[in-house]
């Protein structure tokens, strides 16, 4: 006897068959279809299983049950064998699942590398990106390595790319010692006086006044050399900077 039902059983086993691999093959983002598909295919599977063992208990004749217990052998290999698609399937969804919290985490370690952080820089709290404390940190290991052509030539392009850095103010101070450590005191007094003139709140800014004073009295301008000793006393009376500056003066007169 046969059964039009198993026509349509064989179909939506073919469907799920053919489906499967697909669903396995699915990117990071289709988890929600994937659980739709395993969920489609084990209602199909609890119908067609209830839908068998009601015609089991209804016929009466024997040679129909027994040409009915070799189908439903059948359908029942057949449901085996969908069930363990449905496995495959699950156990795909939880790797997949598992990759794509790995690449969640992974791509959230990347990003916190690049972001901008924030911290204090010279006793204010600043935003600082990336590259910008790359490259200050790098212009600062060449002057600490005495490389002070290279580490001036650094600064500057720190200061050109950067000016509006939390490091402005220090770079425009090391970049003055760069020319100072070479003996270059014309170089010194300008980068300096940009220091002091944009700065005028910056820790370093007293230090930068006495090695401008100290090379004006080098290139034998102690006019000049005094006045900053003067303004530097007169500024920042408190500092350690004021201190000395008031023991140069007597190399002034």
């Amino acid at each position: 006897m046969k059964f039009p039902s198993l026509t349509k059983f064989s179909i939506a086993v073919t469907f799920a068959t053919l489906l499967a691999p697909s669903l396995a093959s699915a990117g990071l983002f289709d988890d929600d279809e994937a659980r739709k598909a395993i969920l489609d295919m084990r209602t199909k599977v609890d119908a067609v299983s209830s839908k068998l063992d009601a015609k089991l208990d209804t016929k009466a004749d024997k040679s129909s049950a027994l040409d009915l217990s070799n189908q439903n052998e059948q359908l029942r290999a057949e449901i085996a064998k969908l069930r363990g698609q449905i496995e495959v399937l699950t156990n795909d969804l939880s790797n997949t699942q598992r990759r794509q919290q790995d690449f969640y985490v992974d791509l959230d370690n990347r990003l916190r590398k690049i972001e901008p952080k924030k911290m204090t820089v010279d006793g204010k709290e600043s935003t600082v990106e990336v590259n910008e404390q790359r490259s200050y940190d790098a212009a600062m290991a060449l002057f600490k390595a005495a490389e002070y052509k290279n580490a001036g030539a650094a600064f500057s392009s720190f200061a050109l790319n950067y000016p509006q850095s939390a490091y402005a103010g220090a770079a425009q101070y090391w970049l003055g010692n760069s020319y100072y450590a070479q003996r270059d005191c014309k170089n010194t007094i300008s980068s300096l006086q940009v220091l002091v003139r944009n700065h005028p709140d910056h820790p370093k800014t007293p230090d930068a006044m006495l090695n401008i004073a100290a090379c004006h009295l080098e290139l034998k301008d102690k006019l000049a050399s005094k006045k900053i000793l003067e303004a530097l006393i007169g500024q920042y009376p408190d500092t350690e900077a004021a201190q000395t500056a008031k023991s140069r003066l007597v190399m002034t007169k």
